[in-house]
């Protein structure tokens, strides 16, 4: 199994617009996150988690030329407004992207990309076959199990997701006991770290390192990353050995 980061940021991203500051400033390749977003590879499948603003951007820099499964983390804006794009891949494959999300996701869905879902189709337009992710099921997208891990964004259901030994959640900022077991034992935890502060509706740096200390995954990797964190290598000389930041492009095998 292959994960690639394909952003590493908050919604606005980094750098800032119109913002001064050391990190948005920052000519180090490791400062400059697109919105938060992973790649899957398992043998010849493709799987994405989550379509934002800079999807096309990412699916360019990847390279890849099929898209086997788009999995749906939440609703908000900086991961759907993507979707879009995903128009490129049916041109190439000739058929319908496989898209798995829940119910209130499809219906944000719906809103914003009502021409998709219309009867009349115009030409064009992105094609999808929608597979619903329900009572946090597990399901199979493209050959692999996938396993939702329920959490809160302050008053919001999000999923995170559980691929075989990789754990990816995002935007979070509690997860109850139970949905914790299904953390455990993995080899490699995503969590979201916004910020040194504490924040309504994401884990800070210190929450985010307490969680990683409590779950005890063999790494850990911290995204959706904000200007107010920090520079990237001054950070991660804080950290311990077995967390470290995302950043846009890093890979890792598992």
């Amino acid at each position: 199994m292959k994960i690639t980061f394909l952003g590493s940021g908050t919604s606005q991203g980094v750098p800032l617009i119109g913002c001064n500051c050391k990190v948005c400033l920052s000519t180090d390749e490791h400062d400059i996150r697109l919105r938060s977003s992973v790649m899957v590879q398992v043998d010849d499948q493709n799987i994405v988690v989550d379509s934002g603003p800079d999807f096309r951007q990412q699916m360019l820099r990847t390279g890849i030329k099929k898209l086997d499964a788009l999995i749906f983390t939440h609703s908000h804006k900086d991961h759907i407004a993507g979707l879009d794009d995903i128009r490129g891949f049916n041109f190439v494959m000739k058929k319908p992207i496989e898209v798995y999300c829940t119910n209130k996701v499809l219906s944000q869905l719906k809103q914003e990309f009502y021409y998709i879902f219309d009867e009349i189709k115009y030409p064009g337009i992105p094609e999808i076959t929608i597979h619903h992710i329900e009572n946090n099921k597990k399901f199979i997208a493209g050959n692999i199990e996938v396993e939702p891990i329920e959490v809160m964004h302050m008053h919001m259901k999000v999923l995170g997701f559980r691929f075989n030994k990789f754990v990816y959640i995002t935007d979070a900022n509690f997860i109850t006991d139970e949905e914790k077991e299904k953390i455990k034992g993995c080899e490699v935890l995503v969590l979201n770290a916004l910020r040194r502060e504490h924040h309504v509706s994401h884990f800070s740096l210190s929450e985010a390192i307490a969680l990683v200390e409590e779950l005890k995954p063999k790494q850990a990797y911290f995204t959706h990353i904000s200007h107010q964190l920090g520079l990237h290598n001054e950070v991660e000389k804080e950290l311990p050995p077995y967390i470290k930041l995302a950043y846009d492009g890093l890979e890792i095998l598992i």
